[in-house]
């Protein structure tokens, strides 16, 4: 892998999933020796354009006992922009996937993956939405994300994720 590869992390509001996501991933990046080669963000298909919010305090402490910090993250709506200043866009449902591919520009030049197809297989299609769930539904996010997250490192390093 020789140039920098952006990744964006993509749920509803920006506030629970994706940016676990953008958490995990950096931090599996961290740990892997490849803090500014590979760079993550996070944004929503229905982010306020008005407010950064933070994420929900529940994913917040979750993601704490895990290590990671979200504390830092502000949440942002995906822009037109993303479609070519990333290299690749994953999102979490297929809501959000349906959501890209309806607003992509002709000319995008990022690819599009749901996070769990990089998850190993039977580890389900896509990261459910914990928002209105308890407790049990952030940590079972932060295992899929981990999950997933370790695949998509493992694609960054492969000759098809190196661009």
């Amino acid at each position: 892998m020789s140039a920098v590869q952006r990744v964006l992390m993509v749920c509803t509001a920006n506030i629970c999933r994706s940016p676990t996501a953008e958490a995990v991933l950096r931090h599996r990046v961290q740990q892997a020796g490849l803090h500014g080669r590979i760079v993550v963000d996070s944004a929503g298909t229905r982010a306020s354009h008005e407010l950064s919010h933070a994420p929900d305090p529940r994913s917040i402490a979750h993601a704490a006992r895990r290590g990671y910090d979200l504390t830092t993250l502000r949440s942002r709506p995906v822009v037109l922009a993303d479609f070519h200043r990333f290299d690749l866009i994953v999102p979490m449902d297929r809501t959000h996937l349906d959501h890209l591919a309806t607003h992509a520009p002709a000319d995008a030049q990022a690819q599009v993956r749901l996070l769990m197809s990089f998850a190993p297989l039977g580890s389900g299609d896509v990261v459910p939405d914990p928002y209105y769930g308890s407790a049990p539904g952030f940590e079972h996010v932060l295992d899929l994300v981990e999950l997933a997250c370790d695949g998509l490192l493992e694609y960054l390093y492969s000759p098809q994720g190196a661009r």
